[in-house]
């Protein structure tokens, strides 16, 4: 899967905005903005929001304690515990959502093992199923918000799936960190971020942002003398006559 441009990224959540319930933008937010995956988000307790601290090192920033050994426990993949960063304003909007009278009536409704859970559907049930990265409600609505994107002419979402929520924040941290501080320290932080379990994870969106930056470079420098060759401004009558492009090799 590929990240999607921030554009896009906009334009999604925009459209869940209107057309999504409010869990499921919520959930898209969280991806895009935390990096979390599936799996995690579904696990969110009530607490592990309300327990967010301020990053001390960057302001606005608050870091959500994940994990088995957090307290309360969140499921993340391998059993890694660790923090994560979470804007301010998304912060916000989760507490609010947390004390609902949409999402109370649903824990009314929840078993007592399900009812510490931020998200939960219409019927009580939680959005995952514990342990795993898949969810059968998110499937759905997603594929509903895909069919109704498309419908309206949002092409971003003709093949968007929630994991490339994932992807697209790991990659504009690691862009950010790469500009902000070289390779090496963007290692460190984006692995901390995701809570990859190894740096070989890790260095795979490095390199992703390497490649672009060099194959955006090379396309530039091509477009630039290519147009220096063809552009009328740049060249004469008759080098515009001894023109001729190549016959393709068929």
């Amino acid at each position: 899967l590929l990240p999607v441009s921030a554009s896009d990224r906009d334009a999604i959540l925009a459209f869940a905005h209107e057309q999504a319930s409010p869990e499921m933008f919520r959930i898209l937010s969280l991806g895009f903005f935390t990096g979390m995956r599936l799996g995690t988000i579904c696990d969110l307790k009530v607490q592990t929001i309300e327990q967010a601290v301020p990053d001390p090192a960057a302001p606005g920033l608050y870091r959500l304690a994940v994990g088995p050994g957090a307290s309360p426990a969140v499921h993340t993949k391998f059993g890694v515990t660790g923090q994560v960063w979470l804007p301010q304003p998304l912060l916000e909007d989760l507490l609010a959502y947390a004390g609902s009278a949409r999402r109370l009536l649903r824990e009314a409704k929840a078993a007592p093992e399900n009812r510490s859970l931020l998200f939960l559907t219409r019927f009580g049930n939680g959005y995952g199923r514990r342990g795993s990265d898949q969810s059968t409600a998110v499937n759905v609505e997603m594929s509903a918000l895909r069919r109704s994107g498309v419908a309206t002419g949002l092409a971003a979402l003709r093949r968007f799936h929630v994991h490339q929520t994932r992807c697209t924040f790991a990659t504009e941290l690691a862009r950010l960190a790469i500009a902000a501080g070289g390779a090496i320290n963007a290692m460190a932080i984006v692995k901390d971020a995701l809570l990859h379990r190894d740096e070989a994870t890790t260095f795979r969106y490095i390199k992703f942002i390497q490649k672009a930056s060099a194959k955006e470079a090379a396309a530039n420098a091509f477009m630039a003398a290519f147009t220096g060759v063809v552009n009328p401004s740049r060249t004469s009558r008759s080098d515009h006559a001894r023109y001729r492009p190549a016959a393709p090799d068929i």
